[in-house]
């Protein structure tokens, strides 16, 4: 081997210490379950198969360690009949988070020397050796984990990323097994004191960094930024120990990762040839989205913990200051100025950046859980109780340690004198991550203060720090006296159109986010093939999209007016991200079109920048009507923003609160249930306690969270409507998309996110999901995308979302804050698991309608069963749909006249006012609609009253406002006047 000793040494243990295949041929095989690929692997990697002592109990210990963590049950039986699970007789899987089970067919007649053979295939392929022939040990751990799940070219595919750990608790997987076992494994090989830690670290500033933008540019180059600042430091734990010690976030199949492992790892190439990433060519390549959190949870040798904070927090620094160092000294090379080392702007470089990004961490060892050497006494956690103390109260047991589910787990279960169960220190894992929590929280309020001096005016974009200088007398210039100087900035200005803008002056963060488009397009050279000087994400491209989709589909784009306007423009701009859609259809364009279409958003852009004086007023309006020209139709004018936030987030990795954890009884085998209720029922307490939180658990939440943002959520933005997704950290989802898809997109991410979809006819159609042969199907907590079955976070989990639709002139800070607070409202005012949308009309009159996504008082499980179509954001759909068809939009202004003479619900009853607002509702729609109209009345009046009566308030300002939003949205989504 290159590598004899050490963790990745361990890890390959780990990794063979199960087959993968175990759930397939337990009980079924004579060799037994270790007798198959786990032997032939071992005998390739050890002399004569035999694992060094040391390693050898550093896997026993992390195995013992990983399933009582995970499953703590059976600890000590499990060999009696009643306990005992064919998986190939009675295959049952359950989801981690909803409970829901999943029965398969029957999986009998694949024999267990075939399933051997196809596993011992698989993972030989993955092996990888030095130049002297022998074993790498450090590649070959790296490909186990990142393809080990991933079988190709079999029937068991698709069920073999979902094969269980322990066939009865079938709701985690053999490979968040293997990979736990292969993360305790490394913290005790690689501890002087043989001894695991949880470490916590979290990067900041988010919100405050991300929000600083004048440009959506900017926006989306703060969010990819603090991705990647998350990349640097994770990549530190992910070269000294490896990515299966991460807890949270799961990276496997990660971009961002993946690139690390071809490029720097060096693993073969052709293991990520299938990948998206290397065959999307475009700016829709899933690298340009940021989709990495800010925080990550790792389990480390203990003696190690402080050591590697440190290092990870030097390396994000580092990174930081060397990135944008690279960056000022192209700006010091475009303005032509010699770079010399006492120019201020070097120091003022230094000084800015020094302490960014905050970095927080804090680690919890698992010595604070006593036991003997031989596993045979109780966990003892006297010392975890003290540590508790101070963060979760000064009672004798603190936390998850004074909780049922510890007082049941506390204690050997012994049924018919049989040792039933055993705990051991696994088994305290809640209560580890329980402190780690509070201690990370404490360490996060408590921020260091860097001073820094600043002496003249400041950064145009940020307005805290000074702007770069190469002569600090400039400092004192005011915004007009420096506005047609020899600075720094406006020297590059001159040789950096569309980066920078004459009389902006940035300070050393606001140029890291300005440069980062540029700087990252240049790292994925060899990646994408369009040749792109910078990733620009433009509200101009959303607010065109849906107008420039209809002039392609016209043809229209081969008129000598596209020439003659691309020649005008093309000195002036450069091309921007497209959606996906929008892209695609230009594939059969014209190398004319292809071009003027990703260069007329910049175009305008540059509008939107010229600044406030009658001449810049001048300038748009003559651009507009030039593009109105060309399209022949009056060009829209608004785009929407989206912030999507799953509810509780908290609740769910805790498991604290009722209704987000499980009881015991509901992760086991229905046929081993079933058994244990009717002959102990001793355990009755056990089986109906909650499950507290696991490794497992919190895996499979990162886990559904990273399928949800890196393909379904950019699935449904990108390929199903007219979107660019900015951000999608895990629960979290910024986007824009085309005002006539907002409501296609919200409904849809909401659907996705859990995984659900109703068993009910007209929903597709609803949707426009109905004939798109590529789009992602959900279904019981899961979502099948391409040849991907994803879990996703399941029928329990919810998500609220807020959405903005603004005038594309309208200040990018002006919408955000509105956005932030609109998605805020829907938490709030609309109780979770809502949708708000603010109208910020250019005209004034703003419209802010709150909704449920179903009716108050149901919840998912019921609703898909029921009728979705009739819910009140599937009304809203219908009723925009309704306008933008041969319905007058006089029926919306003339409805709103009348709502105000209507009695108060608090004089007549809500029973009569909604009789009285639905023949109202039917009568105006049928008279300007006709009959297919006038039915939504009634269900305009049943769904506004509902609402009413759940907030204690009048059901005709909630009328006004979906009548309102609708119409709204119509008009702008269908626009089609002549200019």
């Amino acid at each position: 081997m290159s590598e004899h000793h050490g963790h990745w040494l361990s890890k390959l243990a780990a990794w063979t210490h199960d087959p993968a295949e175990k759930a397939l041929v337990l009980l079924r095989d004579s060799a037994g379950h270790e007798g198959g690929t786990v032997r032939e692997l071992r005998q390739t990697f050890f002399p004569q198969g035999v694992v060094p002592e040391a390693v050898q109990r550093a896997v026993q210990q992390a195995d013992h360690w990983a399933s009582a963590a995970d499953r703590p049950q059976f600890g000590g039986g499990g060999r009696e009949s009643w306990a005992q699970v064919r998986f190939d007789q009675h295959p049952v899987l359950i989801h981690p988070l909803s409970g829901e089970e999943y029965h398969l067919d029957q999986l009998g007649d694949i024999s267990p020397a075939h399933i051997k053979a196809i596993s011992g295939e698989h993972f030989r392929r993955l092996i990888v050796t030095s130049g002297n022939g022998d074993i790498d040990a450090r590649r070959t751990a790296l490909a186990f984990w990142r393809f080990g799940p991933e079988l190709e070219g079999s029937d068991l595919a698709a069920l073999w990323q979902w094969l269980p750990a322990d066939t009865r608790i079938p709701d985690h997987s053999i490979w968040s097994h293997l990979d736990l076992t292969s993360a305790f494994a490394t913290a005790f090989a690689g501890d002087a004191q043989g001894e695991a830690a949880l470490l916590a670290m979290s990067f900041g500033p988010v919100q405050d960094f991300i929000a600083t933008a004048r440009t959506t540019s900017d926006l989306w180059a703060g969010s990819h930024l603090l991705s990647r600042i998350a990349w640097e430091g994770l990549r530190v734990i992910c070269t000294q120990l490896g990515p299966d010690t991460l807890i949270f976030p799961q990276l496997r199949g990660m971009p961002q990762v993946d690139l690390w492992l071809r490029d720097e790892v060096n693993l073969a190439a052709d293991l990520f040839a299938e990948q998206e990433w290397v065959n999307r060519k475009t700016d829709a390549n899933p690298l340009f989205l940021p989709a990495l959190p800010n925080k990550f949870v790792a389990i480390v040798p203990a003696g190690e913990a402080t050591a590697l904070a440190g290092q990870v927090t030097r390396a994000v620094r580092d990174w930081v200051r060397d990135t944008a160092q690279t960056m000022l000294d192209e700006l010091l090379d475009k303005a032509r100025l010699a770079n010399t080392p006492d120019l201020p702007c070097h120091a003022q470089l230094t000084a800015q950046l020094a302490g960014f990004p905050e970095v927080h961490w804090a680690a919890v060892p698992f010595a604070l859980i006593t036991q003997d050497k031989d596993g045979k006494a109780l966990p003892q956690q006297d010392a975890l109780a003290a540590a508790s103390r101070p963060f979760l109260g000064n009672v004798a047991l603190p936390g998850f340690l004074g909780r049922r589910a510890w007082q049941i787990l506390s204690r050997e279960i012994s049924i018919d004198g049989a040792r039933f169960f055993i705990p051991n220190p696994g088994v305290l894992y809640p209560a580890i991550y329980d402190l780690l929590d509070r201690v990370a929280a404490a360490a996060k309020s408590v921020r260091p203060f860097h001073q820094t001096r600043h002496e003249g005016y400041r950064c145009d974009l940020s307005g805290e720090a000074e702007w770069l200088t190469t002569d600090r007398v400039q400092l004192t210039w005011g915004k007009q006296g420096r506005k047609a100087a020899p600075t720094l900035w406006n020297l590059a200005a001159k040789a950096l159109p569309g980066l920078l803008r004459q009389g902006e002056h940035l300070s050393a963060l606001a140029m890291l986010k300005r440069f980062w488009p540029r700087q990252f397009v240049r790292e994925l050279r060899d990646v994408i093939d369009e040749d792109l000087n910078r990733y620009v994400v433009s509200t101009h491209t959303m607010a065109l999209a849906t107008s420039l989709e209809r002039w392609l589909a016209a043809d229209a784009g081969s008129s000598p007016e596209a020439a003659r306007l691309l020649a005008e423009i093309r000195p002036h701009t450069q091309p921007v991200a497209l959606p996906r859609q929008l892209a695609e259809s230009l594939y059969l364009q014209s190398e004319t079109t292809r071009e003027l279409v990703r260069r007329l958003p910049s175009w305008l852009d540059a509008d939107d920048l010229d600044g406030n004086d009658d001449s810049a007023d001048d300038n748009r309006e003559q651009r507009r009507q030039q593009v109105g020209r060309l399209l022949n139709l009056k060009p829209e004018a608004y785009y929407a923003f989206i912030l999507m936030d799953g509810d509780k987030m908290g609740a769910w990795l805790s498991g604290t609160e009722a209704g987000y954890a499980l009881p015991f009884e509901k992760t086991w085998h229905p046929k081993i249930r079933a058994k244990a209720k009717d002959k102990f029922p001793a355990l009755d307490d056990y089986l109906k306690a909650p499950r507290p939180v696991s490794p497992a658990r919190h895996m499979a939440i990162s886990g559904a969270l990273n399928g949800f943002s890196l393909h379904i959520a950019r699935h449904v933005v990108e390929d199903c409507c007219k979107g660019k997704l900015i951000y999608a950290g895990g629960d979290d989802v910024l986007a824009m998309v085309s005002v006539d898809d907002l409501l296609r997109c919200l409904f849809l991410l909401r659907l996705g996110y859990a995984g659900i979809w109703p068993e009910q006819a007209g929903l597709e159609d609803l949707l426009a999901t109905a004939n798109n042969p590529k789009g992602a199907k959900f279904k019981h907590g899961h979502a099948l995308y391409g040849n991907r079955l994803l879990r996703m976070m399941g029928e329990k989990a919810t998500a609220s979302a807020g959405a903005v639709v603004a005038h594309h002139q309208t200040p990018l800070g002006r919408v955000l804050g509105e956005l932030r607070a609109t998605e805020k409202k829907a938490k709030n005012e609309g109780g979770r698991d809502a949708i708000s949308i603010n109208l910020l009309k250019r005209s004034g009159g703003a419209v802010h309608l709150t909704l449920p996504w179903l009716q108050p008082g149901t919840a998912w499980p019921q609703a898909l069963h029921g009728d979705l179509t009739d819910t009140p954001v599937a009304l809203l759909i219908k009723l925009q749909a309704l306008f933008a068809g041969n319905t007058s939009r006089r029926s919306a202004y003339l409805t709103q006249g009348w709502l105000t003479d209507l009695p108060l619900a608090a004089q007549i009853g809500m029973e009569a006012l909604q009789d009285l607002l639905a023949c109202n509702l039917a009568y105006q729609l049928n008279r300007q609609g006709g009959k297919t109209a006038g039915p939504l009345g009634p269900i305009l009046a049943a769904t506004a009253c509902h609402i009413a009566r759940q907030r204690q308030q009048e059901p005709a300002p909630l009328v006004r406002d979906l009548l309102g939003v609708a119409e709204f949205l119509a008009r702008e989504g269908r626009t089609g006047e002549l200019s």
